[in-house]
């Protein structure tokens, strides 16, 4: 059961691609919030431990890629993939998985993990602070699901991967 309704209000900081910037780099810094993300949507939001992890990038994130087509016939606006990464970690990523449908959503810092109360200290792996495993479905700010896979602790020994993959949730939005 999960202890909040809503998602936090935080300001994520993102790269976005700009055409008046010449150069190898063509980004620049945008602060996006939680209501441009979420106000007036339906999305699914799928957080991951780490950025090039094996699970993560083996299976997880793959698996909402290849699925997409299902989540916009079933409503979904967008889906985010949420990581403690920075916005530089997260698009290489994004680049090597040939990810183009799933938006990269860096939370370089841990703040909307963490008032997720889904911030957990990985420092067995020499990780730091990451975010548990988890989705959730979020309908204009308000958790309607939430599928957190067990055993929520810090130094894990284990990476449960059983209920927040893209089949489970998109089970749950067929209902």
């Amino acid at each position: 059961m999960m202890s909040i309704q809503t998602i936090p209000n935080v300001t994520f900081k993102t790269r976005v691609r700009d055409a008046s910037i010449a150069g190898d780099n063509p980004f620049r810094w945008q602060d996006v919030t939680s209501d441009d993300i979420f106000k007036g949507k339906s999305v699914v939001i799928v957080a991951l431990p780490g950025a090039f992890t094996p699970t993560c990038s083996s299976t997880h994130l793959p698996g909402y890629e290849a699925k997409f087509e299902e989540f916009k016939a079933q409503g979904i606006d967008d889906i985010y993939c949420l990581s403690v990464n920075d916005a530089f970690t997260m698009y290489q990523w994004s680049q090597r998985l040939e990810v183009s449908n799933i938006k990269m959503l860096p939370d370089g810092n841990g703040d909307f993990t963490r008032l997720m109360g889904m911030l957990v200290k990985k420092d067995n792996l020499g990780f730091g602070s990451r975010s548990w495993r988890y989705s959730m479905h979020v309908v204009d700010g308000e958790i309607k699901a939430q599928f957190v896979e067990p055993g929520l602790m810090d130094n894990c020994p284990e990476d449960p991967f059983e209920v927040s993959d893209a089949g489970t949730m998109l089970a749950y939005l067929k209902g």
